[in-house]
Parts: structure tokens; sequence; C-alpha cells
């Protein structure tokens, strides 16, 4: 019987903390951000055809490689668009260890 009451206990302390955790995140949503952290990740610029080359790929097969579209590719580099969010994220990383990208990607093939 003593076990069965830890574990009761022990699941509703979890969910108090769920619950705890989602009224905190409610309360953020509208506004009150006192004594929340609020962490922010600065992902640095890159330029998308300087990586492209230094890897001496074309247009195609880098956009190909990364699950990119060509034409965003092309935007990109031309300066008519910015890659934003989690683009931005994939393209530093491309950037900075092309071989890791590519041998994770290669997982999900």
């Amino acid at each position: 019987m003593k076990k069965l009451v830890k574990k009761t206990i022990r699941k509703s302390s979890r969910f108090d903390n769920i619950k705890a955790g989602l009224e905190e995140a409610i309360e953020f949503a509208n506004g009150n951000t006192k004594g929340a952290r609020i962490h922010k990740v600065e992902v640095p610029d890159i330029d998308v055809q300087a990586a492209r080359k230094k890897m001496g790929l074309s247009q195609d097969k880098f956009a190909s490689s990364f699950g990119i579209p060509t034409s965003t590719l092309r935007n990109w580099e031309q300066g008519t668009r910015e890659p934003r969010g989690a683009a931005k994220i994939l393209l530093a990383l491309i950037n900075k260890r092309p071989d890791m990208v590519r041998e994770v990607l290669e997982q999900y093939s």
C-alpha cells in the first residue's frame, strides 16, 4: 500500500509542476514578464553564396543536399530575401559543420 501512495504523490507532484509551468507560460503570453527569464539566441548572418561556394556546390546541388528549395536559395544569394528562424540556424550549421549536417541528414534518407 505504501508504494501506491508514493506513486500517487509523485504523479501529483509532476502534475503540479507541469500545471505551474503552463500557468506561468500563459501569464507570460499575456504580458506578465515579472520574474521571467528570457533567453535569446543570436544567430550570425551567413553569406549563403560564400558558404555554398566554399563547399564547391552548384545552387541546385547545395539546395537538394540540405532540403532547401532552389528558388529560396537564389533569393537568399541575390539578397531579395533573408533567411530567418530555423533556416538561418540551419545555414549557420552548414557553414560551420557541413559534414555533421550531412551525416545527420543521411540517417533519415
